[in-house]
């Protein structure tokens, strides 16, 4: 027998509510019946419409703008179904926000990613489910069980549809030294080599490019990110990729799309042929951009979800091999 929850229950807040909703469809289970709402005052207010007494409860809230509110509506849920007798609650957040604050940078900085961790683990969550942090050592920050999922192959299997495995005219780009090692693995499931983007970053949301390891002339260029936010370090790379590089074209793949001011006119009118997201952020309206794709993470979320619950194992799901 299952000891720590009776059934499964899956709750949403307000930040994506349609991924929400594919999870259960996935799993074969209706979304939690609750309303997540404001007071005239901004205060967030959560009711429950059903029993949470010992079930295995899971609650899907990205932390992505507005941050602040989201991050408060996960809280106060969490609280909500620990004052309900919930037998374990797992905080499912498939972009966590402030991951890019998890260390100081010049004195008096704060560590807010570590705040964050404490944040919700006082307020009575049991584990949390995630993808592709920005920074894997938060896992540490936190006092409780924390999956990191990786989002990756979902990407692999795509590119692989469409110019197959191990493709000499394809290659993989990291857009910075810092993630030479996600793009690595990246490159050896895809069967191609690597080139590295060399930029120096001169302040917060703006960088220069100053050159590119490897040899891109005249190849179809992959590049991968974590994440993008105003989209001038990517769209500064893709550029550099095409006019010193020589690539023929370049797509672009990262987990997250935050899209923050002026970033869907930057890649609109950037060398961006392709941009792939996954769907851990809501996905922003057809009409606002031919070039933006999004990849569904709800089978993932849907089957760490159910291997949590059957209490097996979820490692396979940390893989970064395609799925075939």
């Amino acid at each position: 027998m299952i000891s720590h929850g009776k059934d499964i229950k899956v709750f949403c807040g307000n930040s994506n509510r349609k991924l929400a909703e594919d999870i259960c469809k996935k799993i074969g289970i209706r979304l939690g019946d609750a309303e997540v709402k404001t007071f005239a005052d901004g205060e967030v207010s959560v009711s429950l419409y059903e029993t949470v007494r010992g079930s295995d409860v899971f609650l899907v809230q990205s932390t992505c703008k507005p941050v602040n509110d989201n991050l408060m509506e996960l809280l106060v849920m969490i609280d909500a179904c620990r004052r309900a007798s919930a037998g374990r609650i797992t905080a499912v957040i498939p972009y966590f926000g402030y991951a890019r604050q998890d260390r100081k940078a010049k004195s008096r900085d704060p560590i807010s990613a570590k705040l964050v961790a404490n944040l919700i683990t006082a307020a009575g969550a049991d584990r949390v489910l995630t993808m592709d942090l920005h920074a894997p050592q938060i896992q540490g920050f936190f006092d409780i069980p924390v999956d990191n999922l990786v989002g990756s192959h979902l990407f692999t299997d795509y590119f692989i549809d469409k110019f197959g495995e191990g493709n000499p005219e394809v290659m993989v780009v990291s857009p910075d030294v810092g993630s030479v090692a996600r793009a690595r693995t990246f490159a050896q499931s895809l069967g191609v080599n690597l080139a590295i983007v060399d930029k120096r970053r001169e302040r917060a949301n703006q960088s220069e490019v100053m050159n590119i390891i490897g040899d891109v002339q005249d190849k179809h260029v992959v590049l991968l990110d974590d994440m993008v936010d105003t989209g001038g370090s990517l769209c500064g790379a893709c550029k550099a990729l095409v006019e010193l590089g020589g690539a023929r074209d370049v797509y672009a793949c990262a987990s997250h799309g935050v899209l923050s001011g002026p970033a869907i006119e930057r890649i609109n009118n950037s060398y961006i042929k392709e941009m792939l997201f996954l769907n851990t952020i809501p996905e922003i309206p057809a009409e606002s951009s031919d070039i933006i794709k999004y990849i569904s993470v709800a089978d993932t979320f849907a089957e760490a979800i159910d291997r949590v619950y059957e209490e097996v194992s979820i490692s396979t799901l940390f893989k970064t091999k395609s799925t075939r």
